[in-house]
């Protein structure tokens, strides 16, 4: 056989996946993420190690940032093939290469100033990673796969994508590869979702594979029970009111906005937690609110009978959806207690910065981290208990208390990773352990190769393996 497997990111850290396939004259690559960590992001603007034009497809598992994130830098160096993603993937993309497109105009032309302001230059040119006119030429280039339905990608390459429920319309992607020699399927999980998820199906399964490439973001880690979730979630809210803050929740856009909404509208119809004004200060999560009221064949049963009964969570009584920079702003002058959800997820850009800025420094305020917190980001620091954070370039005092609920989280955890792995019949002729920080692959290597006994590896970036 000759199909050469490339490991371009995701290898020993959680962010930038991007995987290159090498077979039959063709290139395909597997997701074209952002690298997010700060030891990482450097990369972004290293050459892409082969020609963009040279790629023949891109297949997208999801439209998270450190999946799809890179795509317009590769359109913009000359990559004009298709990519393939799922109906609700491609439009949610959209919307986050665009916000994305935005933000790093924003970001670029904020520090030109700031570095001017202080007499310095920072590592990397004070320009965008790529413009909003480079996100546009991208949004053509997708092309929508339904689940379960093989596609034909390039001679002899086949792929199909499968529901991983991790996000609206993410993928686990089954690549089968045809030769004189015979064939190969390789299959990607993705982001691995969680069985009995709010709003979503489950994640789907495989029983056969030659080769296998795993997440491992949590396979350190057991997640609180869902059942427990809402009534922590109440807990703190409670609390919060008594003390007379706000609570500030940092939060992807993607799926985790939509889902703390489905726990706070539970939370509301038992009346559990007093009736708040809940502001949704992100016009991206906004905008992919809608793209969910456009898929609900993509809804779990308990999603669809709240929507029966008219008791959507995306429309409840005190939701409050702020698109403007002056609704936003409006928020500040609020009295009483309120609840913001805002992005980004990790702190990395957006107006949970200027959120924060606020209320960063009011012990009455709680900051609730309901996703996870790469290494080197903001919201990484705040989490791990730093004393004193940089936002906006000025300097904070952390008396809000801060806390972390696991049980939101999108990825499968230490014992859900094993049961979705080990639905396989026989075992893989190498599965590769990735998407996950350097120790934490490393050790759910080492149990998976324990509990199976199979050949397993954790790559390192940019670590390159011929498929036999």
């Amino acid at each position: 056989m000759q199909i050469k497997l490339k490991f371009l990111g995701a290898a020993q850290n959680v962010t930038g996946s991007r995987y290159l396939v090498e077979a039959n004259d063709s290139r395909i690559l597997v997701d074209c993420g952002l690298y997010q960590e700060r030891d990482f992001r450097s990369r972004n603007w290293d050459p892409f190690p082969v020609e963009p034009k040279s790629i023949d497809a891109v297949l997208l598992t999801h439209s998270h940032l450190d999946h799809c994130g890179f795509l317009p830098k590769i359109v913009k160096e000359g990559f004009n093939s298709k990519i393939y993603c799922t109906p609700a993937s491609a439009e949610i993309a959209k919307i986050v290469l665009l916000d994305s497109a935005h933000i790093q105009t924003e970001d670029a032309e904020f520090k030109k100033k700031r570095h001017q302001r202080e007499g310095r230059k920072g590592p990397h040119p004070e320009i965008p990673l790529y413009t909003v006119e480079d996100a546009e030429a991208t949004i053509p280039l997708f092309s929508t796969v339904k689940y379960e339905t093989p596609v034909n990608i390039a001679p002899g390459i086949q792929c199909s994508f499968h529901d991983a429920g991790h996000i609206l319309g993410s993928s686990m992607i089954k690549l089968t590869i045809q030769q004189d020699r015979g064939q190969r399927t390789i299959i990607f999980s993705g982001d691995i979702g969680r069985w009995e998820t709010p709003i979503l199906q489950d994640p789907s399964v495989f029983e056969q594979a030659d080769y296998l490439l795993m997440e491992s973001t949590y396979g350190n880690r057991l997640h609180e029970e869902r059942d427990t979730i809402a009534g922590l979630l109440a807990e703190i809210i409670n609390r919060c009111k008594r003390d007379g803050g706000n609570i500030l929740i940092p939060s992807f856009s993607v799926e985790r906005a939509q889902e703390v909404l489905y726990y706070l509208n539970e939370l509301l119809i038992a009346d559990q937690i007093p009736h708040l004004m809940v502001f949704l200060d992100s016009p991206m999560a906004i905008s992919v609110t809608q793209v969910f009221k456009n898929h609900p064949e993509l809804f779990d049963e308990e999603m669809l009978a709240l929507l029966q009964r008219d008791e959507s969570p995306f429309e409840f009584t005190g939701l409050k959806m702020t698109r403007t920079v002056q609704e936003s702003k409006a928020i500040n002058h609020v009295r009483g207690t309120i609840v913001i959800i805002a992005g980004s997820g990790m702190c990395t850009g957006g107006r949970i910065k200027h959120h924060l800025v606020t209320n960063i420094t009011r012990p009455e305020s709680t900051v609730l981290f309901v996703g996870y917190q790469a290494k080197g980001t903001l919201g990484r620091r705040i989490v791990d208990g730093d004393d004193e954070i940089r936002v906006l370039g000025q300097y904070f005092p952390v008396k809000a208390k801060i806390v972390q609920l696991h049980g939101f989280s999108a990825h499968a955890d230490q014992n859900e990773l094993i049961k979705w792995v080990t639905n396989l019949r026989r075992p893989p002729r190498q599965l590769f352990v990735t998407h996950g920080e350097e120790e934490v692959a490393q050790s759910f290597s080492e149990l998976l190769r324990q509990k199976t006994g199979w050949r397993i590896s954790t790559p390192e970036y940019q670590d390159q393996v011929d498929i036999e």
